[in-house]
């Protein structure tokens, strides 16, 4: 299997050292066998992030495939049992940094598009690609960006399949079709330094902050709904102290976050924990980061046909999910599109020694193709 259309394009992906936000020529490569299939590809950069924009088709509906090339760095040298930016099968499985998240859904786009518009030149609607890579870094010139773009200029998707590593257990096992949002606040609580014999001539800030923290912690946000679980908030840094067992700090920094479901927006969480701390007397900076809302795509078109091509190729019933972390989903869904995301086995991403099954690839590919030709041929 090795010698799969779909893997060999992989190993060559595996090969560039694309850590984000760095393409390392992997959108060129892309580029150049979609070219050779009939789409116009237009490069998006901007700062210092590459973009890809391509379209086959003119008209709608629009099928769009979605996807990033960087990758997070690979960890301690000498950690991997083989050069990660070197593709090494061994066991059954294709081994390197990006293998399952996403250079396999990549490759498997690339090659359904080869396939399909072998198989139907003259296709209704349009087939597109929109790739990126600054989906592991900020996130913020890249899917979002092209997105805005898009809109400026009077173009739209329809449906858009995400090429994550959605499975969990086997390929096509689970199907993401929405995430929840996630909100970061960046707290500062204000005290008065002071020496620890002379409390009352100083202001504690851990002891202002811990009632509070202690309130958010036993907060319940909300008990989740039919396609969400409940919002979770968690705590994920406190830095406090002035260097010394006898001083009381004048400062403590906190970082935390919410994963909320459609229960909530960005501003009635801002606006619940900023009311909670005026009810307490402490002197505060709280700096929000909104990543994204949470997102849903409704049972449909979309979700019938990936839903579908899972069973003609794999014989699995694929679940519908809400679960993991943020994508750039929550970029494309708030236009209007429907989105899903279907990939690899999630198991080894951004572990050492990441990979994919071999046989796996290839049978994303057939899933993509078998979606492309639910939705665009009638």
């Amino acid at each position: 299997m090795l010698d799969d259309p779909t893997n060999i394009l992989l190993c060559e992906l595996l090969k560039r050292r694309s850590v984000t936000p760095d393409d390392a020529g992997c959108q060129q490569l892309i580029a150049g066998r979609l070219n050779a299939i009939g789409f116009s590809c237009e490069s998006m950069p901007f700062g210092e992030v590459s973009n890809l924009w391509a379209r086959r088709g003119n008209g709608g509906p629009v099928l769009c495939f979605a996807g990033h090339t960087d990758v997070v760095p690979a960890g301690p040298d000498g950690a991997w049992q083989s050069d990660p930016f070197s593709p090494t099968l061994k066991d059954g499985k294709i081994y390197g940094r990006g293998a399952a998240d996403m250079k396999s859904g990549l490759a498997a786009m690339v090659v359904a598009a080869e396939r399909f518009v072998a198989r139907h030149p003259d296709h209704g609607g349009s087939l597109a690609f929109l790739i990126t890579s600054d989906e592991e870094g900020p996130a913020r010139d890249g899917t979002l960006k092209v997105v805005q773009a898009l809109q400026d200029r009077g173009e739209s998707i329809d449906w858009c399949v995400l090429g994550e590593p959605s499975s969990q257990q086997t390929l096509g096992d689970i199907v993401r079709v929405g995430r929840r949002g996630s909100l970061t606040g960046k707290l500062r609580v204000h005290g008065t330094q002071g020496h620890v014999a002379y409390p009352q001539l100083a202001d504690n800030p851990i002891r202002r902050f811990a009632p509070v923290l202690a309130t958010l912690l036993n907060t319940t946000w909300d008990t989740g709904n039919a396609h969400f679980p409940p919002t979770s908030f968690e705590v994920v840094e406190i830095e406090g102290g002035a260097g010394a067992s006898n001083v009381i700090p004048g400062e403590l920094r906190a970082r935390f976050n919410f994963r909320y479901s459609t229960q909530w927006s960005h501003q009635g969480l801002r606006q619940r924990v900023e009311t909670l701390f005026e009810q307490f007397d402490i002197r505060y900076t709280l700096d929000w980061h909104l990543s994204g809302e949470p997102f849903l795509t409704e049972t449909g078109q979309l979700t019938d046909a990936v839903q579908q091509a899972v069973m003609e190729t794999t014989g699995l019933t694929a679940e519908l999910s809400t679960g993991g972390g943020t994508s750039d989903g929550r970029f494309i869904s708030p236009t209007g599109a429907a989105v899903v995301e279907l990939g690899p086995v999630n198991a080894s991403i951004h572990k050492i020694d990441e990979h994919v099954d071999i046989d796996d690839p290839p049978r994303l590919a057939d899933m993509y193709l078998r979606i492309a030709e639910l939705l665009l041929i009638n």
